[in-house]
């Protein structure tokens, strides 16, 4: 390959580089599996580095330069991939959009990047940019991944990514030094990815990243985690978001482990099992997805089956806080094997994780207790810490050293400090350039002396342990003059299979109360159960029985919290929260703000009218 000629630790300093030096170290080993109506497809690491080129040389031919803008409009997949890696190796700066994304949306990001060229999944994301008409004047291009039902689309910027393709692959054989040239004018420093925020609190802002603020701290993530290349991870959460990036390309460019996009996000269990991956990334909905729908098949089991999964849970559970704290009992080593047998394996077979060396969770904070749950199982749930600004994570619990309650140990590339009040620091090679077109916010983020402000507050233990709190602009100040975290009080209600989403409210109020949102699949189950009709979400959750039902839950769950964070007052939204109406970001978190004040009727009657 050309790229050969490039000395090693230059092609080692960047992305793309790095993929041109797997295919030249490991051109035949396995990269990507993909399943295709139901067969999983190999694609060699020689063979990734081919399409990413010819994909490079198909940008370079519409005018892509550095500095330049691509977007990708798409749900996982190997194409993903090349469009990425392809749009960095020319020095441009490729920018995921959210496949969920309403046109709006979709045209807001575009926009403000000035992408001149997109890559599409299909007709449902090419019919947003038909929606948007003429508001992206810069857009040039549009690549069709799968162009079935875009034929008759008469807009000249469509383009099928088989013909890109094609065009890309016969450029390069009569340009067989391009690949070569481009690798090697990269610079490490230069921003090559523009990762958008969710956007909770405002617009998203673009996050400029850099192939030097991800490098070493994925090649430090592989050596906390051992991984190597027989690893194996399954992709599903989306590829706009950073912490799928580590997963998806970070990691697979630092190790030659191997990456697995099922057929569908709603094959994402299925696909578990099938791949059986040895790390796995869940956002903590994952997590609370997967133990609702446990609890919930086991309550509707059998006597024998029922007694026996409450009974190895609960020992289980003791058992591994014991561990945590480096104690035994006598038979625990004998209690927990007869507890695998009995219970944990087939749990963690159904899960798909029983061979998941490294489970971990991220991308917002989850209940302790949710955690100590599946610790008691078997499934050893590591949590961890990072911000977009990160370009993706700064802390890991270790598997050696796990402390329940935090985030883990800084890695070695990070420092941090906490500020006088408390708000965490963070210094060190992750730290990203800075947001695209917005220098007010990036010195607002980034102070004079390099020091990234995280908006959280926290408390670093002795042994440099980093325990989260709350968010700095989020925390609730009661009318008593306490200072309450939003986020434990709605993650110590997620715990219950039938609460997916909570607000907490309480700021200059006299007591907490929560706004909730039912976990419809879980309350439409237990309804049925009982012979409770219901039409709909808004049927099922103003009924008599369902707000018991939720009440019931509200106090068993208030005994997690202390009792200044106990819910006195609970409200069932009438619908669920979605991105469309703007109360959800496209990464499935709660616009606080816009539901507090869509609400504010619901919100006034759980306080008798008023504040």
């Amino acid at each position: 390959m050309a790229s050969m000629a490039i000395d090693e630790r230059t092609l080692r300093g960047t992305l793309p580089g790095r993929l041109a030096w797997l295919a030249q170290h490991r051109a035949a080993a396995t990269a990507l599996r993909c399943k295709h109506l139901g067969i999983w497809e190999e694609i060699s690491w020689g063979e990734y580095y081919r399409r990413t080129s010819a994909v490079a040389r198909a940008l370079w031919e519409r005018g892509v330069r550095p500095g330049g803008h691509v977007g990708i409009l798409s749900d996982n997949r190997p194409e993903w991939l090349f469009a990425d890696l392809a749009t960095q190796a020319i020095g441009a700066r490729s920018v995921g959009v959210y496949q969920t994304s309403p046109a709006a949306d979709v045209q807001y990001v575009l926009s403000h990047s000035g992408a001149t060229v997109l890559f599409c999944e299909d007709q449902e994301q090419v019919d947003k940019l038909m929606e948007i008409g003429g508001q992206l004047p810069e857009l040039e291009q549009i690549v069709v991944f799968e162009p079935r039902g875009t034929r008759g689309y008469a807009d000249p910027r469509l383009v099928a990514f088989h013909d890109f393709l094609a065009e890309g692959t016969a450029l390069l054989e009569r340009d067989a030094s391009f690949m070569q040239e481009r690798l090697a004018a990269l610079d490490p420093k230069q921003a090559s990815m523009i990762v958008y925020t969710s956007g909770t609190t405002g617009q998203p802002k673009g996050a400029m990243i850099c192939s030097a603020n991800v490098c070493d701290a994925s090649d430090a993530i592989a050596e906390l985690y051992g991984a190597t290349e027989r690893d194996a991870v399954l992709s599903y959460l989306p590829l706009c978001h950073v912490a799928e990036k580590i997963y998806s390309v970070y990691l697979p460019l630092s190790t030659g482990l191997v990456v697995h996009f099922g057929e569908s996000i709603d094959t994402v269990q299925e696909d578990l099992r099938e791949v059986s991956p040895t790390l796995f990334l869940g956002v903590p909905r994952i997590w609370e997805k997967m133990h609702a729908s446990l609890m919930i098949r086991m309550k509707s089991s059998s006597w024998l089956k029922r007694t026996l999964f409450f009974h190895f849970v609960q020992k289980g559970q003791e058992i591994a806080a014991r561990r945590r704290e480096g104690k035994r009992a006598p038979l625990d080593a004998l209690t927990f094997a007869l507890g695998d047998v009995l219970v944990f394996r087939a749990l963690q077979e159904r899960l798909g994780l029983r061979r998941c060396r490294i489970p971990g969770s991220g991308a917002a904070p989850i209940a302790q207790e949710l955690l100590a749950w599946f610790h008691g199982v078997g499934i050893p749930v590591y949590e961890g810490f990072g911000m977009t600004e990160l370009a993706g994570a700064s802390h890991f619990n270790r598997p050696d050293k796990f402390k329940l309650g935090t985030v883990g140990p800084a890695l070695p590339v990070i420092e941090q400090r906490l500020a006088d009040d408390g708000e965490i620091l963070l210094h060190g090679a992750p730290i990203f350039l800075g947001y695209l077109h917005n220098e007010e916010a990036t010195r607002s983020m980034i102070d004079d002396d390099g020091w990234l402000h995280t908006g959280d507050i926290g408390e670093i233990d002795a042994e440099g342990y980093l325990k989260i709190t709350g968010r700095k602009k989020e925390i609730i100040i009661t009318a008593g003059g306490k200072n309450l975290s939003p986020e434990r009080i709605e993650n110590a209600l997620k715990t219950s299979p039938y609460i997916k989403e909570a607000v907490a409210i309480g700021d200059k109020r006299a007591y907490v109360s929560a706004l909730v949102q039912i976990e419809y699949d879980t309350v439409g189950h237990w309804a049925q159960t009982l012979g409770l009709p219901y039409t709909s979400y808004s049927d099922l959750a103003s009924k008599a029985e369902v707000v018991k039902l939720v009440e019931e839950e509200i106090e068993r769950c208030n005994a997690l919290l202390a009792r200044v964070e106990h819910v006195r007052k609970v409200t069932i939204l009438p619908k669920e929260l979605h991105q469309d109406d703007g109360e959800m970001t496209a990464t499935q978190k709660v616009r606080r703000k816009v539901v507090s004040e869509r609400y504010a009727a619901l919100i006034a009657g759980m306080y008798g009218g008023g504040s």
